[in-house]
């Protein structure tokens, strides 16, 4: 089940009316009956899968609890965390570990007798587990409390609204909200719906429309013109960003319509003029958690390399940051291209704000917003073509120009809907740096009934008319 789908609009308008109606131990029940509706609804397994991981994450955090001496709460949390870690690779890297040591047999002289095996990869399994992870690791760090309710623990790791694709929440964080009573706010309903129009605006005029037309280009880059793979080399993270952002918009729209604070996931990462600060602003629920739990554990660890510590622990870090998207080559290369940018502007720092001192600021600032997003860019192609072969052609033939004229440009999309693709790209941009300088909302809010109901049904029409509707997967739900 996904959000863009009558399926859940059905299911989240049931959970909506029942979870308003019912008094406090109700609501919660309701929350993780619609949750384990939402989590089974493709697939029962994944159900069952989830349900183990929050009961071992929930079991094994009292255990470790109870012991006393050092040794064997270490012994109790380091087994914990390969129980999760196994079931996380088991079910996600199988392929990618059987491939490989397919090839390396091979490479020995050694027929192989592995017999092909197909195991399904469950709806947010990696979330849900670096939930756990991070909650086990907080108990044995005696940071918080184990939670004493299971049925409070349980929605924590499956809530529907973030269990696809996050955000990835922290239980300090999510684990008080469960705590008290939710009446309906009418304040938190509207701008819960005014998030999700503007994700699903997102998604259906911006990411769906660009969808196909880069699915067909990466997946045959061979077939197209040097400009039309530039274009496309542009366009996929503006269509990646629309995407992920759009889940993430309707995935806290609709938390807070039921009460919830999630965590944000993005931060205007397209402003940043760095690569260290893109990442501080993109996925940000991943980067904190891989900076909290990975980076900054393994730059304890190599403290005394100094600086060259702090290297290799950003380079391991993104290597494991790229592994976590998918079990291909092309991810860790992906992974590795942010380290090694990351740690070249770390230990550049100095003579890099030097240089760019002497420029005006605005063209340093411009030309650091440039540079990031084309670093950005080309390590996306990574991440989009597993084919590291086809990477290359791409990088090489890139400023091949057009084979035929400038109008092979628009890569086959019909005139009205680039034309309104490219309108909702800059209305969004624009929306964002508005609303970092003013408080749009409150601003419109005090506008007359008339014309705010005037612009929802404007928006309304634009997206029936011009959206690519359908039941399109969310990018990220392949993670």
């Amino acid at each position: 089940m996904i959000f863009n789908s009558w399926e859940f609009i059905i299911l989240f308008a049931l959970v909506f009316v029942s979870y308003n109606l019912a008094k406090h131990k109700a609501q919660k029940w309701i929350l993780l009956i619609g949750s384990a509706i939402f989590i089974g609804f493709s697939h029962i397994g994944f159900l069952v899968l989830a349900a183990l991981s929050t009961l071992i994450t929930f079991k094994g955090a009292h255990w470790i609890n109870k012991k006393e001496d050092e040794k064997h709460r270490s012994f109790a949390f380091k087994s914990l965390l390969v129980v999760q870690i196994l079931l996380l690779i088991g079910f996600k890297y199988f392929g990618f570990l059987e491939a490989n040591l397919s090839y390396l047999l091979s490479l020995l002289g050694h027929q192989n007798q592995w017999t092909a095996i197909h195991i399904f990869v469950p709806l947010g399994i990696s979330f849900y587990t670096f939930q756990a992870i991070s909650y086990l690791i907080e108990v044995y760090w005696e940071e918080i409390e184990t939670e004493e309710n299971l049925l409070d623990f349980s929605i924590y790791m499956l809530f529907f609204m973030k269990f696809l694709s996050g955000p990835i929440e922290r239980a300090d964080s999510f684990l008080p909200q469960l705590k008290k009573s939710k009446t309906f706010n009418y304040d938190n309903t509207i701008s819960g719906l005014k998030l999700i129009g503007i994700g699903l605006f997102k998604k259906l005029m911006i990411a769906d429309r660009l969808a196909p037309v880069l699915n067909d280009l990466f997946a045959s880059v061979q077939d197209y013109s040097g400009a039309q793979l530039l274009v496309g080399t542009i366009l996929y993270p503006i269509q990646l960003y629309a995407d992920f952002s759009g889940y993430t918009d309707i995935a806290i729209g609709g938390a807070l319509i039921l009460g919830f604070q999630l965590s944000p996931n993005f931060n205007r990462p397209f402003i940043a003029q760095t690569i260290t600060d893109f990442w501080r602003r993109w996925h940000m629920s991943l980067s904190f958690w891989v900076r909290d739990y990975l980076y900054e554990p393994i730059a304890m660890n190599r403290r005394s390399w100094g600086k060259w510590g702090i290297a290799y622990a950003l380079i391991v870090t993104f290597i494991l940051l790229g592994l976590w998207h998918g079990g291909s080559w092309s991810f860790i290369i992906y992974g590795a291209i942010q380290g090694l940018v990351i740690t070249y502007e770390m230990l550049s720092e100095k003579q890099r704000s030097s240089l760019l001192s002497k420029l005006p600021s605005g063209l340093a600032k411009t030309y650091g917003i440039l540079r990031t997003f084309l670093i950005f860019s080309i390590s996306l192609l990574f991440f989009k073509i597993e084919n590291i072969a086809d990477v290359g052609h791409v990088l090489s033939h890139t400023f091949d120009g057009v084979d035929s004229s400038l109008k092979e440009l628009n890569l086959g999309i019909k005139d009205h809907n680039l034309i309104m693709c490219l309108s909702s790209i800059v209305l969004v941009f624009f929306y964002e740096y508005a609303e970092s300088k003013w408080d749009i909302k409150q601003w419109f809010n005090k506008k007359p009934t008339a014309v705010r109901w005037a612009f929802y049904y404007l928006m309304l029409i634009l997206v029936f008319c011009n959206g690519a509707l359908g039941n399109t997967d969310f990018i990220y739900l392949q993670f």
